[in-house]
């Protein structure tokens, strides 16, 4: 009897032994699939706040509380089961869907740019704040979209080594720390200059010298992040393309972009490295520009485009 329980003790410290390795294992590649996708959560860190951009005080908090559930709504019902789908039967078909949503970021931002030199906003908002809110929180969790599902395969060729339900559970983490994450970082922002007010009507000299400084300097870089915002849909829809027409067969482009890079990595010593990332990042953005224009002309030749 006791030998019998010592050797069920035994099975059961085994199992323990097996759990505990197996959510190390999940921890350590959720850390690395996040880690991966850490260029493509910095984007969209400085996509969001050009949406609350010009809206009131009071609706800031709300309508980042709204857009953060459309993303994660974005990756948990439809980019997630999506990916996993794909990526277990026809692999082949996630690179040309990353390319039509990177080609819808180079439209939106392209738009941007164009209609900033044409001195006209490309999107006309609707009649009354809240149908401008809405529409805004509605073009916001489309470009989430994008993003996300770029996150998401990012992450998803980290763990592709992994067996179904590992995959799944370190996805479906990876979607909520950097959900958290993004909004997170997006809500302070965009409340900074209310926590400048109340720091400036302090006492303390320090203080009001603090808060005075952030509610002179957060809406420049509100302003900041949307240009920023714009050209970070330029980059990694233009990012995207570069890559998939690599992988597709069409290999030119992106060797001619990585030999751009590796000349500028061998040709400036100590931060080398730094400009080869930025000569990626501007030819990617250039590509995502150009693109962009050929789809904003097209749509503006299509007889039933939208009226703005």
């Amino acid at each position: 009897m006791s030998a019998g329980l010592f050797g069920l003790l035994d099975d059961v410290a085994a199992l323990a032994r097996l759990a505990a390795a197996s959510i190390d294992d999940i921890g350590a590649a959720t850390g690395r699939a996040t880690a991966k996708a850490a260029g493509v959560v910095i984007d969209d860190t400085a996509v969001t706040p050009q949406y609350v951009h010009g809206i009131t005080a009071d609706r800031e908090l709300p309508m980042i509380k709204k857009i953060a559930i459309g993303s994660l709504r974005n990756k948990l019902i439809f980019i997630l089961p999506a990916a996993l789908i794909l990526s277990q039967f026809a692999p082949w078909l996630l690179t040309p869907i990353l390319m039509i949503g990177a080609t819808y970021l180079c439209f939106e931002g392209a738009e941007k740019v164009l209609g900033r030199f044409l001195h006209h906003d490309s999107h006309g908002p609707e009649s009354g704040a809240a149908a401008d809110e809405k529409s805004m929180t509605a073009g916001a969790i489309r470009t989430d979209f994008i993003l996300s599902a770029e996150i998401m395969v990012i992450a998803l060729n980290e763990v592709a080594h992994q067996s179904f339900f590992p995959r799944l559970i370190i996805l479906i983490i990876v979607a909520l720390v950097i959900t958290a994450a993004v909004y997170g970082v997006v809500g302070l922002i965009v409340k900074m200059d209310d926590v400048g007010l109340a720091l400036a009507q302090r006492s303390s000299r320090f203080a009001q010298v603090l808060g005075r400084g952030l509610v002179t300097g957060m809406p420049k870089l509100l302003s900041a992040l949307s240009i920023i915002g714009t050209v970070a849909m330029l980059w990694v829809g233009g990012h995207i393309l570069l890559t998939g027409t690599d992988t597709l067969g069409w290999h030119s482009p992106y060797e001619l972009v990585h030999h751009a890079e590796e000349a500028v990595r061998d040709a400036v010593q100590g931060i080398g490295g730094l400009l080869a990332w930025l000569t990626n990042t501007a030819a990617s953005a250039v590509i995502g520009f150009v693109v962009g224009t050929l789809v904003v002309l097209i749509v503006q030749a299509l007889p039933f485009k939208k009226k703005h």
